[in-house]
């Protein structure tokens, strides 16, 4: 499940929207506010890309997706520390006035390669490294995940994590982790699959069995490229 600040969870769909959103507006350089994070590729795509199924519920899902390869590039969401801290406070896992350092961004992106690797075993049902799944249980005893008891005048009694200055990493990853464990364990985990658009690297969890991509787009470029296939298999017999 999706960790929450104390602002819950209706935030939640708008927050990974806009994180998918920048992820796509970054062909080009630009968002709504600005220069974006770069992408090394060539052409942009039409429109931003919305998140994988399963994102919205398993914030360790989207975190694993944060790294991007499409036909326009790769793209790499926690590339700096200034762009960690934007997916994390986007994604209510640290405080609007949150700073990271490169070595924090190093290791939340450690991190997600140790999960991409736990999903691709997942998926294809073989033993993980002892090393990635090491990594996830760190993570997890590190700091803790849970929302803390929190009461004054403003807002009364409410729960919320703690983000001490020198742990937002810490917590954030806790938060991860916890998640990742519950989605590889979970009924979920049943579900998950990679995305069958070459070259699209996301994972997704199925909304049905006959699904294979993350998006509409990946569906329909595999099927326009499977037609193109067929009409020129049918041009060459033709001209035989």
């Amino acid at each position: 499940m999706r960790a929450r600040a104390a602002t819950g969870s209706a935030g939640a769909t708008s927050r990974t929207a806009t994180g998918a959103a920048a992820a796509e507006q970054a062909v080009t350089g630009q968002t709504a506010t600005g220069p974006a994070v770069t992408r090394q590729g060539a052409t942009a795509d039409p429109a931003p890309l919305p998140p994988a199924p399963g994102a919205e519920q398993h914030v360790a899902l989207d975190f694993a997706n944060s790294e991007l390869t499409s036909r326009a590039g790769r793209l790499d969401l926690l590339a700096t520390p200034d762009a960690a801290t934007r997916w994390l406070i986007e994604h209510e896992l640290a405080p609007d006035d949150a700073v990271l350092y490169e070595y924090c961004a190093g290791r939340l992106r450690e991190l997600r390669a140790q999960l991409r690797v736990l999903l691709a075993s997942r998926i294809d049902g073989t033993l993980p490294p002892a090393e990635a799944v090491r990594a996830v249980n760190t993570a997890l005893t590190t700091a803790p995940a849970a929302s803390l008891l929190h009461w004054d005048e403003a807002h009364g009694p409410y729960r919320a994590p703690a983000h001490p200055a020198d742990r937002v990493a810490e917590h954030a990853m806790a938060a991860i982790a916890a998640d990742a464990a519950e989605l590889l364990t979970g009924p979920d985990g049943e579900r998950l699959a990679a995305c069958s658009a070459s070259p699209c690297n996301r994972f997704l969890v199925r909304t049905h069995a006959a699904r294979h991509w993350c998006s509409v787009r990946c569906g329909d470029r595999v099927r326009a490229a499977r037609a193109y296939a067929r009409r020129t298999q049918q041009a060459k017999r033709s001209g035989e």
